[in-house]
């Protein structure tokens, strides 16, 4: 015990300075890259239970031995008392163990070994994840599922493509799930989660979920998207299973009335179109507004679905001959002389907007320096309020950033200056190199990165004008997901790790090229690093002359 408590000051030294780049409220959920700290804390933690364990088990053994021995003599005493204390040494060890053993003993049972463990579980839970990360991480999977169509099944099972480190949902992992989405309402996740919750029940798995529970939860979510014949049979079973449920056997008798109220409305509409004979016609007339209507609204929405379609690898816009003009190349940005005999691979992406991607652009060294740098700096990235112009986080931008200067370090002045002699354009104006990390499920939805008619004073404060240009890094490969996709044009380009992407936000005339709103797929499997370079109007008027088109 001793030992414990001189070594505790030590332990909580090392401990706090492991956690320095940690911080309470950290939206760890947003960057898979900060969220490796935790596997260390967590380890931090085992070590330390692990101590306590082990602390248990030596007074426990001491213990045991002291009662051994004392098993053995006593047993030894008692067959002749009188004789055994005759001898003047055992009468002694006697009077010494009742006056001073036990007393020992008694402090030893009573001494508490917690102390260690204890104070590092209480130094480490101010750096904890909190419910937020909880929830962010949980809606991340709901994302996921939805983006990629993936079954709950297949989530729960970890069977997800390229992953090197399977993990399987338990059934109460299944139920926190159904549990968070049953919390805001969305009814289709909720019925998904506790189905399958309950599947791996009827399969067997061992739980303190029970089914009953699971059969209430599943039933109203599926009532509450209007199969009440469905929620009407989970019921019944759950009733089976608890015969004094009051909800649920409330809840049969509302079923089974507002079933036979649908079919008694159903045979009324049915006598009804009989009747009239011009009923038919009216019916199908109705059945093409509501088609229209449908396809209406759906155009209204198509976005959504084409980026989702684009993530997924599906929907891609490249004919065969649009993609015979596509070409690879050496690149020495007319005869540039730090390219002229080592020119930098080019190859095309996309033709309209037209998208290149440089290959083998930034080495192994420089990412990890890249990321050594930003990781501490590493906030929640956010977005401009269209409204208020306020900085605020969004549940569609899911990543951590961090901006990086170029006279912080050589290397982040020299990837400036590369970017310059590869696109020709001024870096003066341009913003800094802002590097981000995305978090599980990170993505971020359709944008533009430049500023619209609508948003005049977009980078008012900056002076530099509109951002003519966007050059992004990928930093990583990533296993699945990720990609860089154009919904407009049915465009997407994949993450290679120590390449870059380039493309022109503005025509030439100086109007935005609507053609380039873009997005971030949520990262499946994997983590995704990158960084990119906004380049401004300002500075460019002799580098990328002003055209007298609009559109050219």
């Amino acid at each position: 015990m001793l030992w414990t408590r001189m070594e505790l000051p030590c332990w909580c030294l090392l401990l706090l300075s492991s956690l320095q780049s940690l911080s309470a409220n950290n939206d760890f959920f947003t960057s898979i890259g900060q969220m490796t700290d935790l596997l260390y804390t967590e380890k931090d933690l085992v070590t330390s239970l692990k101590d306590y364990i082990r602390a248990e088990e030596n007074k426990l053994e001491r213990l045991k031995r002291w009662a051994d021995k004392l098993d053995s003599l006593t047993a030894t005493a008692t067959q002749d008392p009188e004789g055994f204390l005759g001898h003047p040494v055992n009468a002694f060890k006697l009077m010494k163990r009742l006056n001073t053993e036990w007393g020992d003993l008694e402090s030893l049972v009573l001494s508490d070994t917690t102390d260690g463990f204890i104070s590092n579980l209480t130094i480490q839970r101010q750096h904890f994840p909190t419910e937020e990360d909880q929830t962010g991480a949980a809606k991340a999977l709901l994302r996921l599922q939805d983006t990629y169509n993936l079954d709950a099944n297949t989530i729960s099972t970890g069977n997800l493509p390229g992953v090197k480190h399977k993990s399987q949902m338990t059934v109460e992992d299944c139920y926190e799930l159904g549990k968070i989405a049953y919390s805001d309402a969305d009814y289709y996740h909720t019925e998904l989660w506790m189905a399958q919750a309950l599947k791996q029940l009827d399969e067997g798995e061992e739980s303190t979920i029970d089914k009953v529970t699971v059969l209430d939860y599943l039933s109203y979510s599926i009532y509450q998207q209007g199969e009440i014949e469905r929620a009407l049979k989970y019921t019944l079973r759950l009733l089976e299973l608890d015969p004094e449920h009051q909800r649920a056997k409330g809840n049969v008798k509302y079923f089974e009335f507002q079933l036979e109220k649908q079919q008694k409305a159903a045979e009324e509409k049915k006598a009804q179109k009989q009747e009239e004979p011009g009923a038919r016609d009216m019916t199908e007339k109705e059945e093409e507004k509501k088609k229209k209507k449908s396809k209406q609204a759906f155009s209204l929405i198509p976005e959504r679905r084409k980026y989702e379609m684009l993530c997924r690898g599906e929907g891609i816009r490249m004919t065969p001959r649009r993609q015979s003009r596509l070409f690879c190349r050496y690149y020495d940005n007319n005869r540039h002389p730090k390219y002229l005999l080592a020119p930098v691979k080019q190859q095309d992406e996309w033709d309209r907007p037209y998208i290149v991607r440089y290959l083998d652009v930034i080495s192994d060294a420089e990412i990890e320096k890249v990321k050594q740098l930003a990781k501490p700096r590493l906030r929640r990235a956010t977005i401009s309020n269209p409204v208020t112009g306020v900085l605020e986080t969004a549940p569609y931008r899911i990543s951590k950033s961090a901006w990086l200067t170029g006279y912080e370090d050589p290397v982040i002045e020299r990837i400036n200056e590369r970017i310059e002699d590869i696109t020709g354009l001024e870096m003066d104006t341009a913003e800094e190199l802002q590097v981000a990390n995305y978090g599980v499920g990170g993505q971020y939805e359709p944008h533009f990165d430049f500023g619209r008619k609508d948003e005049p004073d977009a980078f008012k404060e900056l002076g530099t004008g509109n951002r003519i240009a966007t050059w992004l890094f990928y930093m990583s490969d990533v296993t699945a997901g990720g990609a860089t996709v154009f919904p407009d044009v049915g465009a997407a380009v994949w993450p290679q790790k120590g390449t870059a992407v380039f493309w022109y936000n503005l025509f030439a005339s100086g109007e935005g090229d609507y053609s380039t709103r873009h997005a971030a797929c949520p990262v499946l499997v994997g983590n995704k690093w990158v960084s990119n370079k906004w380049i401004h109007e300002r500075g460019q008027e002799w580098r990328r002359p002003c055209a007298l088109n609009e559109t050219e």
